[in-house]
């Protein structure tokens, strides 16, 4: 079948339905990463959002298992690619990318020209948009929703290392499995608490040592009550890391500010420089909004090189940062891996 992206600024663009023969609505966004397209799929952070890949390959090395993804279903709203391959050879393979995305009904287009439509993107910025396949529908902003709520966990998650070992609490806004295995991998007990669950006044069977807010999607104004409860966390001393949406969301708790950004960054080639040292470090990232008042107290850690947006926050005195990339590195690189020890170390 045939299908047509529709842009809210009225552009049409007809392109060969290989997902679900259904229609999709968002805000329409382009990754310009050569790989790792299983992961992204399944990036909470990208709930909501049409994800236009400008890499002309997509599908060759099919879908690994699911205990390989980043969360439990595909959370894009649509995928449009330039060039599909339905015939993947990889040993981990399990399905082809068209068989996935229509067992969970997620539609897709074949549009040639993706680099025009991501030009289009740069220029008049992230943009809502729908993929018509057959039915016609509406369009849909997801910045005008509380995304977070949708994508957290429910319950409480215990991951026991060891009864001795430091223990952290990882409040899910919408985190990337990987920041469990990157933790867990370092002999960290990891507590894994919804959105809103209240840290600092909850009771638990260990020590809490230190926080990790993770990454997840949309407004990070939206997510106030997490804001709220990350204050309680700074007032009582414990060591706090933010990733992604975390860094924003820490950066409103301590008095500063967020705005969005024309059109985000998402890719696994974005530079960001480590402030007073002469280091650039190539990230994994995943985000439409970013800190644009760094807080009283915190300094700049990290800066993206192309837009000298900010890319990370550390305090000046307590062990409290946050970075704007995913030092998780699924997909890669994983330059910055180190993060998670520089945290561990400071607990």
């Amino acid at each position: 079948m045939t299908g047509k992206l529709i842009l809210k600024n009225g552009l049409g663009i007809e392109g060969k339905s290989f997902g679900a023969d259904i229609s999709g609505a968002g805000e329409v966004v382009f990754s310009t990463g050569m790989m790792g397209y299983p992961e992204s799929l399944t990036d909470p952070s990208y709930k909501g959002q049409i994800l236009v890949l400008t890499y002309p390959l997509i599908g060759n090395y099919g879908i690994p298992d699911k205990n390989l993804w980043e969360s439990g279903k595909i959370q894009v709203s649509g995928l449009i690619v330039s060039d599909y391959i339905d015939t993947p050879y990889h040993f981990q393979s399990k399905q082809t990318l068209s068989q996935w995305l229509k067992s969970e009904k997620i539609p897709a287009l074949e549009i040639k020209d993706t680099r025009f439509l991501t030009q289009i993107i740069r220029e008049k910025g992230a943009m809502l948009g729908k993929i018509e396949i057959g039915k016609k529908i509406d369009f849909y902003d997801p910045n005008a929703e509380n995304l977070v709520a949708l994508v957290s966990t429910k319950h409480v998650e215990i991951q026991l290392f060891d009864k001795n070992a430091k223990t952290v609490v990882l409040i899910d806004c919408g985190a990337k499995r990987n920041i469990q295995r990157a933790l867990f991998q370092r002999g960290i007990n990891v507590i894994t608490v919804p959105w809103d669950f209240d840290v600092a006044g909850a009771k638990f069977d260990y020590k809490v040592d230190g926080v990790v807010i993770s990454n997840g999607p949309g407004n990070p104004k939206l997510v106030g009550q997490t804001v709220g409860n990350i204050k309680k966390i700074i007032s009582a001393n414990i060591p706090i890391l933010g990733v992604c949406l975390g860094n924003q969301l820490l950066a409103l708790a301590a008095g500063g500010d967020t705005a969005k950004l024309k059109y985000g960054h998402r890719s696994q080639n974005q530079p960001a420089k480590m402030e007073g040292s002469p280091r650039c470090f190539i990230t994994t990232q995943n985000h439409g909004f970013d800190v644009s008042v760094i807080p009283p107290g915190f300094k700049v850690w990290f800066t993206n090189a192309n837009d000298e947006s900010n890319e990370g926050i550390i305090h000046k005195n307590k062990p409290i940062m946050s970075v704007q990339f995913h030092p998780e590195a699924t997909p890669g690189p994983q330059d910055t891996e180190w993060i998670f020890d520089y945290f561990i170390q400071k607990l």
